[in-house]
């Protein structure tokens, strides 16, 4: 009992609050006994927990890699202190990584894996390096600039991205500050968005994760930079060089520079529209522009910091729409037409395939028609 309250991240006074029970009662749980009844083991089981009711007569608790051994690219206390969404999260993305390996067996269905083919190393050049990926998935400079708007940009670079082995999911997170996170392996590599975010955090987090993946590293990351300058140097250096890598496959330098002959001498007088025409071009978010500036010492972190902080206020996400189209855009769109199709070959249950999509057995038959038609959000 206390494993799984501390795997996912709660303390003995959260589960007190949500049980409405005394703190010492849950202590006591967790010690010798009295243990709980059986109704309140249920719910601890499936409505706190998360877990199969079984799990809690195994002899010992089943073996799992803790956040805090997977995720190197975050400070120890911020790690220490994962909301219990998060890990939900990173639980699913590996029942997500399961679920591949029962569908595909020991290889990836992909017949190019970028990073088995195209590993990258902060020992070289990151503008060489981030044509050789951008090359890679195949996405010209022209074809990017011809995608109509933000939401365009995101479905291009992930479907490049996929088609090259990667599988992507995504979620809205209760812990807003995570942008997203990678979960690196030999076949089925996955990354995880934060779908609470914009589009273009989203498509930034995208290739931030895909950076890590093909250091073959796994990666969680928060939207306030500032925590890098707690890590270690070595990890320090890893997360400034794939945010780096992220930024030159969406910016690239050679024609970033002929853009900005229109800007002022002095960035800082630049005006908003010059900022968000330049954003637009590359599908990519305001702040990733002036990230680009501050690099190149064009700017202040006094006024990056001051810019970004306003660009995100004005920041909104579009309502909510249809369920299924929402759920089908979470799913990794080949991993999901995998699922239907084992499903049509009676390789798999309603209940098996709704059990690998995450969703009902009921809610089957809608989500089936939406992946079948390709109808992402």
């Amino acid at each position: 009992m206390r494993w799984a309250r501390q795997s996912i991240g709660l303390s003995v006074s959260d589960v007190a609050l949500r049980l409405k029970r005394p703190v010492e009662e849950i202590e006591a749980w967790e010690a010798d006994g009295p243990f709980p009844s059986y109704p309140q083991l249920e719910k601890l089981a499936y409505q706190i927990y998360k877990r199969p009711l079984a799990v809690f007569f195994l002899p010992a608790p089943p073996e799992e890699i803790s956040p805090v051994r997977e995720f190197r690219t975050l400070p120890t206390d911020d790690l220490q202190t994962l909301a219990a969404d998060t890990h939900l999260h990173i639980r699913r993305a590996h029942a997500f990584q399961l679920a591949l390996r029962e569908l595909f067996g020991a290889h990836n269905p992909s017949e190019q894996c970028i990073w088995q083919e195209l590993p990258i190393s902060r020992e070289y050049s990151v503008v060489e390096q981030a044509a050789l990926v951008r090359s890679y998935l195949g996405i010209t400079l022209d074809e990017q600039i011809r995608w109509k708007d933000d939401d365009h940009a995101l479905k291009g670079w992930r479907k490049a991205i996929e088609d090259k082995g990667v599988f992507i999911f995504k979620e809205s997170f209760a812990q807003k500050d995570i942008s997203g996170f990678c979960l690196a392996d030999s076949q089925f590599p996955v990354v995880y968005l934060n779908n609470s975010t914009t589009k273009t955090r989203q498509t930034f987090s995208l290739l931030h994760e895909l950076a890590h993946l093909l250091l073959s590293v796994n990666g969680l990351s928060k939207f306030d930079q500032r925590y890098v300058e707690r890590l270690s140097d070595q990890e320090k250096q890893i997360e400034r060089f794939c945010n780096a890598i992220a930024a030159e496959i969406l910016i690239p330098s050679p024609d970033f520079q002929m853009q900005i002959q229109q800007f002022p001498a002095d960035i800082e007088r630049a005006s908003e529209q010059q900022f968000s025409d330049l954003a637009a071009r590359y599908g990519v978010s305001r702040e990733a522009v002036l990230r680009r500036f501050l690099d190149q010492d064009r700017v202040t972190a006094a006024f990056y910091e001051q810019k970004a902080k306003a660009w995100a206020a004005q920041q909104k996400k579009g309502a909510g729409g249809d369920w299924y189209a929402s759920k089908n855009a979470y799913l990794s769109d080949r991993f999901a037409k995998e699922v239907v199709s084992r499903h049509y070959k009676n390789q798999l249950s309603v209940e098996q395939a709704a059990d690998m999509l995450g969703i009902k057995p009921k809610n089957f038959a809608g989500l089936e028609q939406r992946i079948l038609q390709g109808v992402a959000a």
